[in-house]
């Protein structure tokens, strides 16, 4: 593969903690980490700089510590050291496969990972490095969506590519209603206006405002990754108008 067959230069790739967990109930399913690895191996053989951001729901997902009654600060630096161990572990998946990584958090665990500098880890992605940046923004209260957006924004990103269970944005949930909508292409403002499920609104509007395109796309059609950056219309694109 070639520099000429991918559609952009440097993407930032945003996967939920639960999509590791393969069709487990907890942690990290080893053949699906293994196979996303092998997928973003393809993209950097394109010439791609590519960034990562993984949630941690598949360990800790701190809204739900809180609703059961934990101290939500408390409960969200939880749910980010959950994010730095997915991170190490898609670390490991990528170094098995020959690839440079670096693991750059948020938080400060100098033990095992870099602290996020936003110049270093520019200089990471120029020298062909995949960059996975955990503990989310190091802030209780916002999402990994959210620091997807921020960090996409950072770095510089060309778009962000939010991987989830389904083949792209629908008007209602297509496993509940089979009447459901699929949407090829959406603005920002017609998902804040009719508070369809993408993304939470502040990483929706971080986008909106600081000209960010999103695409979403399904992470278990094997390829499909692949086919995004190579400029292929896949999932469902979120632009400006």
């Amino acid at each position: 593969m070639t520099q000429d067959k991918a559609g952009y230069a440097r993407i930032l790739v945003k996967l939920s903690g639960e999509a590791l967990m393969g069709s487990g109930d907890y942690g990290i399913d080893p053949a699906v980490i293994k196979r996303i690895a092998g997928e973003l191996q393809e993209i950097r053989a394109m010439e791609v700089q590519v960034a990562v951001v993984i949630g941690g729901g598949n360990i800790f997902r701190g809204a739900g510590l809180a609703r059961a009654g934990m101290d939500r600060v408390a409960a969200d630096h939880m749910g980010m050291l959950a994010t730095v161990m997915n991170a190490l572990a898609m670390q490991d998946a990528l170094e098995a496969l020959g690839l440079h990584a670096r693991v750059m958090s948020a938080i400060r665990i100098n033990e095992v990972c870099e602290d996020y500098i936003r110049r270093r880890a520019v200089r990471h992605l120029e020298k062909g490095r995949v960059v996975i940046f955990a503990a989310g923004t190091g802030n209780p209260f916002f999402t990994t969506d959210t620091a997807a957006a921020l960090r996409a924004i950072e770095i510089s990103a060309d778009i962000l590519l939010k991987a989830t269970k389904v083949d792209g944005v629908y008007s209602d949930d297509p496993a509940r209603n089979p009447q459901a909508v699929h949407y090829a292409h959406l603005t920002f403002d017609k998902v804040l206006n009719d508070k369809l499920n993408v993304m939470d609104a502040t990483a929706i509007v971080m986008c909106r405002d600081n000209h960010l395109p999103l695409r979403v796309f399904n992470l278990n059609n094997s390829g499909d990754l692949t086919r995004i950056v190579r400029g292929e219309a896949v999932g469902t694109a979120v632009t400006f108008d």
